[in-house]
């Protein structure tokens, strides 16, 4: 057997040749396409999948090209060429189909795409023809006549087309000749025609040599030997029925199942007559899947039939008589597919972890699907079992894109296991399952959330410094760094300087510690915005406002305002008309509570009295006021020590004293005043020079009121005349500058004025709401004290206006202790 390789074209040529053709094939079936002959040597470039692709060569490497028919070809990274990988053989891949072709995708990664490549494989003549059977026997009876013809073992060539089989020779001779014939499917088989009678007793056989060859350039071709035995006559051949017998048979039919019964009749009579039947030139392949009965010519399956295998089989039956003549026909059988094969799915590439904040579109996951059935029980369509945020999308006949449908959530879902199903359209349809599982990453898209819209915390003032007053707790659903959260102070309406001092909060924890001891004195309420703050890129943060409240306890004593002492420590006395009635206003004890509520809801109490029925004092109003008449036996000066309690648990007190004299003018005061022990030189000096200054204030006094009743009756005639005296004839040693309160309770104010007529005084008293405390020092020389002389009217008119105010003006003494 001859065999040589065909020269492959010029590699200029065949490079335009393939470029022109891909451009053709791309725009036709949108499919990259090249040709290249079989054979090519490994490592040689087909064709620049970059360049057709239109990819940018940097970006290969990254991008990390692959194909599928691995064994076959592969890609250069730097450059983009597809290089063969192995050997490529066409008469392996296709067999004997006249077009040849691989078809395999490339896919390409970031991002990841798929891309279909056709490589047609041009058949060389590799291959020369070789008969099956180095001799071919046959026998020949001598009365056979000229044109006589014999059908031989037909020689198998791998190759295809032009470098197929296309001629049988003999050698020289006189009695037979060779043509070549064509069967049904295409293929040629020599057919040996006697050309002149034999005459067995001249010469009982014949050798000849049987040459088939190809049509390649160079051809090839093969040889083998026919014998030939020269017989005794026989008159009549066997004859069939039919020339070609054709049948349908399904696949997967069961062994010995009957396919069909060739016939064939002969003439003769006899051993002549008997005809025997058996195959001719049947591939070994094809004689292990039938049975022919010798006898009576019934075709039977003897294995299984594959219609993805092989779906036609030609057999050629060969009928003899007695062993001289012999007849020939053709059974063609078609095999009809089942929907016998599932489809096939294949998981070609997908993404580990596909970030939460994926765009929808992006692809996720490659499969590819196969069903080796064909016509409707090969079309294979899929689809997702779960309800999962992909789709999945053809990209072609057979490849499938899992893409994202809707927006990923990991904290929703941080895993999804999607099985892809592919179902035909078999009846009853066959399916197959793969599952995938797909893994969402993390992104910083969840803000601390914090547990509470808003804090508001109640804390006991004199608390101990590094206490904590506070919790705050905020949640992030995100992994890691993302969810991991830290704590701050970012605002306060505090000062920014103080707040430092005052609080401050755990990163860690968001646990509030107060910096030092509160006083509800000074500070009731303060409120913080705190701020958690996690730590993924970009960082996310929440803020929540945080309200304290500093509560009260009772921790400040009443402070008696009025009687206030004098300069040197002495207390201060009031004179009371000796004609009071019962509940005549006397004086009024005014203290203040730094506390609030209950610890500053103050009770007066009387703890010791010179003549303890003389005088009632008021519970809440601290108001001292005659109980009775004065009788001749009562002392002229009395005195009384009263204590001032607060609400408080336990209750803290102050007391005061009020030393109260039964006068009815500043005259009779004076001897009382006059009969005490002499003071020593310094003091007495002192006494002195006052009881003169206090005189000489009388007098001024009483000259102003006589002239001020004279002028208001001089210019109205109004029964009852006021004017206000001078600020400055309150006594210097009266109530005096009162202590300065902006905070606390001080819930009275007190307007003082004289009537000219009656010898006695009385007070009017206006309540101080809580919301109304004096904003500066109380002074008893403000311009909101009023002393007013009425002609006829005692009473003491209210002004509200003053309520903030405390004025006493009335006229007081200092009495000296013995």
């Amino acid at each position: 057997m001859q065999r040589s390789s065909r020269k492959a074209e010029p590699m200029k040529i065949q490079v335009l040749f393939l470029f022109l053709l891909s451009l053709l094939w791309g725009a036709i079936s949108q499919q990259i396409q090249y040709v290249i002959p079989e054979e090519l040597a490994k490592g040689l470039p087909v064709g620049n999948l970059a360049k057709d692709l239109k990819l940018n060569v940097q970006e290969l490497p990254a991008r990390k090209l692959r194909v599928s028919a691995e064994n076959l070809f592969s890609v250069n990274a730097e450059s983009g060429d597809l290089l063969v990988n192995g050997r490529i053989d066409r008469e392996e891949i296709c067999g004997r189909k006249s077009e040849c072709a691989l078809e395999f995708e490339m896919v390409a990664e970031n991002p990841m795409n798929v891309f279909h490549v056709i490589v047609a494989i041009q058949d060389i003549n590799d291959n020369a023809p070789r008969f099956t059977a180095k001799v071919i026997d046959l026998e020949i009876c001598e009365s056979a006549l000229p044109g006589v013809k014999f059908p031989l073992d037909s020689a198998q060539d791998e190759d295809v087309e032009s470098n197929s089989l296309k001629i049988y020779t003999i050698n020289s001779n006189e009695h037979f000749s060779v043509t070549t014939k064509e069967s049904p499917d295409g293929s040629k088989y020599p057919e040996l025609l006697l050309e002149k009678p034999l005459d067995r007793e001249q010469q009982s056989s014949h050798q000849l040599i049987l040459t088939a060859m190809d049509g390649g350039d160079p051809p090839l071709s093969g040889t083998t030997q026919i014998r030939i035995q020269v017989t005794d006559a026989n008159d009549n051949a066997p004859v069939f029925s039919q020339d070609t017998y054709r049948v349908s048979l399904q696949e997967n039919v069961p062994t010995g199942t009957s396919v069909l019964q060739v016939m064939a009749a002969d003439q003769d009579e006899g051993d002549n007559a008997e005809i025997t039947y058996a195959f001719l030139s049947a591939p070994t392949s094809t004689s292990l899947l039938f049975n022919l009965n010798p006898n009576t010519g019934d075709i039977t399956t003897n294995g299984t039939l594959d219609f993805e295998k092989t779906n036609r089989y030609m057999l050629v039956i060969e009928a003899k008589n007695g062993g001289v003549h012999t007849a020939h026909c053709n059974v063609q059988i078609e095999i009809v597919d089942e929907n016998d094969n599932a489809p096939e799915v294949t998981l070609m590439s997908y993404s580990n972890q596909i970030p939460e904040d994926s765009d929808l579109g992006t692809v996720v996951a490659l499969f590819k699907v196969r069903d080796r059935d064909s016509g409707q029980n090969g079309l294979v369509t899929c689809y997702i079992q779960e309800d999962v945020p992909f789709k999945l999308e053809s990209t072609s006949k057979n490849y499938y894109k899992l893409v994202i449908d809707s927006a990923l959530d990991r904290e929703q879902m941080a895993e999804y296991n999607v099985t892809i199903t592919a179902t035909d359209k078999g009846k009853p349809s066959l399916f197959s399952s793969t599952s995938v599982t797909l893994q969402i990453s993390d992104i910083n898209d969840n803000a601390p959330i914090f547990h509470q819209a808003s804090y508001l915390v109640h804390v006991a003032e004199n608390n101990p410094p590094g206490a904590s007053i506070a919790q705050v707790s905020a949640f992030d659903p995100d992994l890691g760094p993302n969810g991991r959260v830290s704590y701050s102070i970012v605002a306060s309406d505090l000062e920014p300087r103080a707040l430092a001092s005052y609080v401050s909060v755990s990163a860690q924890s968001g646990v509030v510690v107060a910096q030092r001891a509160f006083d509800h004195e000074q500070l009731r309420a303060f409120e913080l915005t705190l701020q958690a703050r996690d730590q993924g890129s970009p960082a996310l943060s929440a803020n929540v406002s945080l309200r304290v409240l500093v509560g009260d306890r009772n921790d400040n004593a009443p402070r008696v305002l009025y009687p206030a002492l004098g300069p040197d420590g002495s207390a201060l006395f009031d004179t009371v008309p000796r004609a009071a009635q019962p509940g005549y206003l006397v004086t009024k004890v005014v203290a203040v509570d730094a506390d609030s509520g209950h610890n500053a809801w103050l009770s007066y109490h009387v703890l010791q009295a010179s003549e303890p029925g003389l005088f009632s004092l008021g519970l809440r109003t601290g108001e001292v006021r005659t109980a009775r008449t004065l009788g001749d036996r009562d002392a002229a000066r009395q005195r009384l020590l009263v204590a001032v309690r607060d609400g408080g648990q336990p209750p803290l007190s102050a007391t005061a004293t009020l030393l109260l004299v039964f006068a009815d003018s500043l005259q009779e005061v004076l001897p009382d005043v006059s009969d005490r022990p002499e003071p020593s030189d310094a003091q007495a000096e002192l006494q002195f020079y006052l009881v003169v200054a206090l005189a000489l204030i009388s007098v001024l006094f009483l000259l102003a009121v006589i002239l001020a009743v004279a002028l208001c009756l001089r210019r109205s005639s109004s029964p009852a005349v006021w004017s206000c005296f001078p600020q400055d004839l309150s006594s210097k040693s009266g109530p005096g500058a009162l202590p300065s309160y902006s905070e606390g309770t001080l819930p009275y104010s007190y307007n003082l004025c004289v009537a000219s007529r009656l010898a006695k005084t009385e007070f009017t008293f206006s309540n101080l709401k809580p919301d109304m405390v004096p904003s500066r020092d109380l002074l008893c020389d403000d311009t909101s004290m009023d002393v007013c002389v009425s002609s006829e009217d005692p009473q003491i008119v209210s002004d509200s206006s003053f309520a903030p105010h405390v004025s006493f003006c009335k006229p007081a003494f200092i009495l000296s202790r013995a």
